[in-house]
């Protein structure tokens, strides 16, 4: 039903407000109804009062927000799509590979193979869904010049796939800092417009804010706009039905105050946030270990996989 009816059509929301709403990204019913009100006050320059009347409407008129029945969750359930990492051992520890509508988080320090798998993933949301894929594109927000077409080209041949036609469907941003971070969530969903967007990547999701917001006086601001980023993922992927897939980083040292070397940046913000959570780490050679931290409904696990020059595999 939100699919047939437009912003304007929203009581409370005149020709003025439509434009402010449109201009920000809310070119939908469904944008505004998961929104909060104080936020679509301050974009639409209007009372909170009427934001709250408006997201009210817009959540009836979406059908959103109201109590389900455990099978009709199951039902719905049955329509989140799975994303391949070209293991099969890793796919099994995720259960069946990447959910859509969710966030796969991959920690773990240097060289642990988090990138390596974002450039897969990359590349195998492009393939079929009955060859693992989801027949999308993808959005790349890279905070630390960590993409690589090359190593896209590789991935590509290991899969007989054509590079030029897998590259021009990733779409890269470079964030200079955590503001421009966030305000790349929004760029993308003008990309959203044009393409199926079904991958959306940020590496690395705390490398900006880790270095901007210094010190316990700045922890409590850093932790309310992660908070912040990561809602906006979330939504953009509830929005578009696609995979979220972010890296993080681990504590720097082993000691009393640096922290455990094996825990994520980011605290309880990005743990609560995060659907997935998964600590990568070395082993002998080419092999990584990948182990199930989190997650709603899967019992934590290991998998062992291996990255050669093809790609990701078993």
């Amino acid at each position: 039903m939100s699919d047939e009816l437009t912003v304007e059509e929203l009581p409370g929301v005149g020709p003025a407000t439509a434009e402010k709403l449109k201009e920000s990204g809310y070119e939908d019913i469904m944008t505004i109804a998961v929104e909060s009100h104080t936020t679509l006050a301050e974009v639409a320059d209007i009372g909170e009062a009427v934001a709250k009347k408006i997201i009210v409407a817009a959540r009836r008129m979406a059908n959103i927000g109201g109590f389900e029945t455990g099978d009709q969750v199951l039902e719905r359930r049955r329509n989140v799509a799975k994303l391949t990492t070209s293991s099969k051992a890793l796919d099994d520890l995720l259960g069946s590979g990447l959910e859509t509508n969710s966030i796969t988080e991959f920690y773990g320090e240097f060289g642990s193979g988090k990138t390596q798998i974002i450039h897969q993933l990359c590349v195998n949301v492009q393939r079929s869904e009955e060859e693992g894929g989801l027949g999308g594109h993808v959005v790349y927000i890279d905070t630390e010049n960590t993409f690589r077409p090359e190593r896209i080209i590789q991935m590509c041949i290991g899969q007989d796939m054509d590079p030029d036609e897998v590259l021009k469907n990733i779409h890269v941003a470079r964030a200079y800092n955590s503001h421009h971070q966030m305000l790349l969530v929004d760029k993308a969903k003008e990309v959203a417009k044009e393409h199926s967007i079904k991958l959306f990547v940020v590496d690395s999701l705390t490398a900006h804010f880790r270095a901007e917001y210094i010190g316990r006086g700045a922890l409590a601001d850093r932790q309310q706009k992660l908070n912040k980023h990561m809602h906006a993922l979330l939504q953009f992927g509830e929005i578009n039905g696609c995979v979220i897939a972010v890296t993080n980083q681990v504590s720097a040292k082993p000691d009393a105050f640096f922290g455990d070397p094996t825990r994520a940046i980011g605290g309880h913000i990005i743990g609560h946030t995060s659907t997935f959570r998964l600590y990568l780490r070395k082993s002998k050679g080419n092999r990584r270990i990948a182990r199930l931290i989190d997650s709603p409904n899967l019992p934590e696990g290991e998998a062992v996989f291996t990255v050669v020059e093809e790609g990701i595999r078993d």
